[in-house]
């Protein structure tokens, strides 16, 4: 069903589109939600990444479902949008700290994923990317090194310090200490 959609849009069907925009439509605006806090602009952003999937549907070849090739050119169009807006991340030295893996990192299990996704919300935009994308996305270092423009270095550095910063959000919670 899917594959004869997508084959529909390859030959402009207007219906054939607006059905795919339909199906995965409230899913793709919750992925653009997690990345541009405005949701006027988040749909902007949706429309945008909808437009640009639809005049390269050709492109598509299945290697992976619809929704994932969708998923990547929305997210690659909201981290399009932040960095147009403001964001030229100022690296302080980055480049020459060295870095030790956190990899067995886990929160509390009585948190729900609403507490963490809020708690991730108050990291600083430099953060929160780097964890969002490593966190929830499944990027590596070396991807979201490429799709935010700095080293590999630099992304492990923000993760770090991004769980970081969460972990005592999330501590501060937990205790009642913060807000």
């Amino acid at each position: 069903m899917q594959t004869e959609l997508v084959e529909r849009c390859k030959a402009k069907d207007r219906r054939a589109q607006l059905e795919l925009y339909t199906k995965y439509c409230e899913g793709m605006y919750c992925v653009a939600c997690r990345y541009i806090r405005d949701p006027d602009d988040a749909e902007d952003v949706l429309q945008d990444s909808f437009i640009k999937a639809f005049q390269r549907i050709d492109q598509f070849k299945g290697e992976v479902s619809f929704g994932a090739w969708l998923k990547k050119i929305v997210i690659n169009k909201c981290l399009d949008f932040i960095k147009a807006r403001k964001q030229q991340f100022v690296e302080l030295q980055e480049n020459t700290m060295h870095i030790v893996e956190d990899e067995n990192w886990t929160v509390d299990d009585r948190l729900t994923i609403g507490e963490i996704k809020e708690a991730m919300a108050q990291l600083s935009e430099k953060y929160r990317l780097v964890v969002q994308l490593y966190l929830m996305e499944g990027y590596d270092h070396s991807e979201i090194a490429q799709i935010l423009e700095l080293s590999e270095t630099s992304s492990r550095t923000r993760l770090l310090r991004g769980k970081g910063y969460l972990r005592e959000i999330l501590k501060n919670k937990k205790y009642g200490t913060g807000s």
